[in-house]
């Protein structure tokens, strides 16, 4: 049965852009390519398939294919992450920075966002506020690994998705409790996304009508003397 738009699927893919990999599922190729990260949980991603969970122009790509489907795609800067904005280089005093700039450094300006130095003239610094990939044509090799039919492992998906994280979950009478890792209310990421988290698992995922969070602590033990 072909795939179409709001089927969750789990997804292997490898993107690449003028030939260097930037973003994998695959381990073996993130640390081929250099890009292994110690925090990252590899492997198949379980999506939506029309939700934007990937990059848009391979989301378009996994429209109508069936299950166990593979392929590459080459996806245009206006479905990846748009053309480069002239506009959005600007400049700034040197003073406005807490540390040092130096290029190559990321930085965060508050007006701005986070960007890149791309030089230091005298007393100013100019920051490149595009993604680093825009206005470049990606390739993404893909696998269709299986659909999600189970809401267990769709909402799963979600929590990763958003969360970067993997999280025990159970469904009963409609009613998904997700076990909390302790602290996690720390996590800046964690705090950003569970909105989206809980729009997405009530919008995408039928039968759930309640979702609860469970945030466990349990008292240290006393180390003997």
């Amino acid at each position: 049965m072909a795939i179409k738009e709001g089927d969750f699927i789990r997804l292997s893919y490898t993107g690449s852009a003028n030939g260097i990999i930037f973003d994998t599922t695959d381990e073996e190729n993130a640390k081929t390519a250099g890009i292994q990260s110690s925090t990252a949980i590899y492997g198949p991603v379980t999506i939506c398939v029309g939700q934007k969970h990937v990059i848009l122009g391979l989301d378009e790509e996994l429209a109508k294919k069936k299950a166990g489907a593979e392929g590459d795609v080459t996806v245009p800067p206006e479905k990846a992450f748009g053309e480069r904005d002239p506009k959005r280089v600007q400049s700034f005093a040197k003073s406005k920075f807490k540390e040092k700039p130096v290029r190559g450094m990321r930085v965060n300006v508050e007006e701005q966002g986070e960007g890149l130095v791309v030089d230091v003239i005298g007393s100013r610094v100019i920051v490149d506020f595009n993604p680093p990939l825009a206005g470049q044509t990606l390739t993404y090799h893909y696998k269709i690994e299986e659909t999600v039919d189970d809401p267990v492992e769709q909402v799963k998906g979600l929590v990763r998705l958003y969360a970067g994280r993997e999280m025990e979950i159970a469904l009963e009478d409609g009613k998904a409790t997700v076990t909390l890792p302790p602290g996690i209310n720390y996590d800046r990421r964690w705090v950003l996304w569970r909105g989206r988290i809980i729009h997405e698992a009530f919008e995408l995922i039928p039968g759930i009508a309640e979702i609860t969070f469970v945030e466990t602590y349990k008292r240290p033990e006393k180390k003997e003397v």
